[in-house]
């Protein structure tokens, strides 16, 4: 009895695509500057399932680094973040994002200058664009500002080119290279002089 009912449990596992096990993984490509950065500070959060580094916004296919920080693609240094729905939601995955960048820079953040530091949402379809200017909104009244002051874009995603590989778990495998380079980039100091308390966080909005 018991090897009939395994036979058949065995069976049924069988029949479940691995697509269907996955159908609740969602994803989120998001620039904000140095995407060492951005990949270290949202892998943390609970619910996020991976963060890789990459390229995203630009006209060139299969772009490099080289090309890209000589400001010749169009592309802009992003993290694709695959995330668990059921544990963080998308909007709740935005509050952590503009809590990392800088939203009143639109010419790069911190000591990275040019386009392809630029931040920008890409959102993957009508949904995440009503939620991605839903929190830009959030962000203004936050911050006490019109939202025509805020820097960040929000365009629809066409590709994400993931970067090399050495680029990805930077600042995991490289720690003292990317905490010096974090520190002289002044990129926390300059987080905490906009969001002051809820800088690099997920908390609610606040008015």
């Amino acid at each position: 009895m018991i090897r009939v009912l395994l036979s058949l449990l065995a069976g049924a596992l069988l029949l479940i695509s691995p697509n269907a096990v996955l159908a609740a993984e969602q994803s989120a490509v998001l620039a904000g500057g140095c995407f060492w950065c951005m990949e270290s500070d949202l892998e943390k959060l609970p619910g996020v399932i991976s963060v890789e580094s990459g390229y995203s916004g630009g006209s060139v296919p299969q772009p490099t680094y080289n090309q890209v920080s000589a400001e010749t693609t169009g592309h802009q240094e992003v993290v694709e973040v695959r995330f668990d729905p059921a544990r963080i939601s998308y909007p709740k995955l935005l509050q952590s994002y503009w809590r990392n960048v800088d939203p009143l820079d639109g010419d790069g953040q911190f000591c990275d200058r040019g386009d392809s530091y630029r931040p920008v949402i890409f959102t993957n379809d009508d949904r995440q664009s009503s939620e991605a200017l839903a929190s830009q909104s959030a962000a203004a009244r936050e911050l006490g500002m019109s939202e025509s002051a805020l820097k960040v874009e929000i365009k629809p995603l066409e590709k994400f080119w993931p970067a090399e590989d050495y680029h990805q778990n930077f600042a995991e495998l490289n720690s003292v290279k990317y905490k010096y380079y974090r520190w002289v980039c002044g990129r926390d100091r300059r987080l905490d002089e906009v969001w002051g308390d809820n800088a690099r966080t997920g908390n609610s909005w606040s008015n």
